[in-house]
């Protein structure tokens, strides 16, 4: 179904489903978004930078490259990159103004971050998830994919998680934690005062990273990270 997998429990009912046994969320962008022009993700090709995932969303990286305030770009570059060098990133991309292509952000950025001998990430790589995170507001939509999909769950089924960066991982770790705890209450407070109920139980405590076999036969896993946990 074709759709924002926050809104997966309307997809859902529009398809006669009221719960379902188990949920798989892979917040990985796919390969053909990277390697195929049109999306303008990748410094792999040289085109517009759109970073949309859905074509008709609101906003596009172009249009914060060239409209928002150094600081505001510097700001978002640093949180959702984290990249220590936002704001220096951001005072070029201004001077660089207007910043056209993909090949022209990633030769800016570049300039900034520089790149170490040996090294085989593209410096110019956390800002651009910073972009991409900024323009599908994909923090958000995980948070509400995440509930979504627990009121979706039946009783037993399971959630499970791929993410990708700190970010991600991070969102989902919390809300997992969150949701298995029996109290949410201030620390200090001497009774609980929440009323909290859990829904879910952490089924690994411990995340789980692909093998040095499956990272061989697949280098874009190298970063995966996986939780699950069950409806309770």
């Amino acid at each position: 179904a074709q759709g924002n997998y926050a809104d997966m429990a309307d997809l859902s009912a529009q398809r006669g489903i009221a719960s379902v046994h188990g949920v798989l969320l892979d917040l990985g962008f796919s390969s053909r978004q990277v390697e195929r022009p049109g999306y303008g993700m990748s410094f792999q090709v040289d085109e517009p930078p759109d970073m949309r995932y859905d074509p008709n969303g609101p906003l596009t990286a172009e249009e914060i490259i060239n409209t928002y305030s150094e600081r505001e770009l510097g700001q978002l570059i640093r949180r959702y990159g984290e990249e220590p060098r936002g704001m220096s990133i951001a005072r070029a991309i201004i001077k660089g103004r207007p910043v056209a292509t993909t090949g022209q952000l990633a030769s800016i950025v570049g300039a900034v971050v520089g790149r170490r001998p040996g090294q085989r990430v593209n410096p110019a790589t956390r800002t651009f998830q910073a972009l991409r995170i900024a323009v599908n507001d994909e923090l958000s939509n995980i948070e509400r994919g995440l509930d979504t999909a627990v009121g979706l769950l039946a009783l037993g089924g399971r959630l499970a998680v791929i993410s990708y960066h700190s970010l991600e991982d991070r969102v989902v770790k919390s809300f997992f934690i969150r949701e298995a705890a029996n109290c949410v209450c201030p620390p200090g407070l001497p009774i609980c005062t929440c009323g909290q109920i859990p829904r879910l139980k952490i089924i690994n405590r411990r995340v789980i990273k692909p093998s040095n076999e499956e990272v061989q036969s697949n280098p874009r896993s190298r970063s995966a990270k996986l939780r699950v946990a069950q409806r309770i």
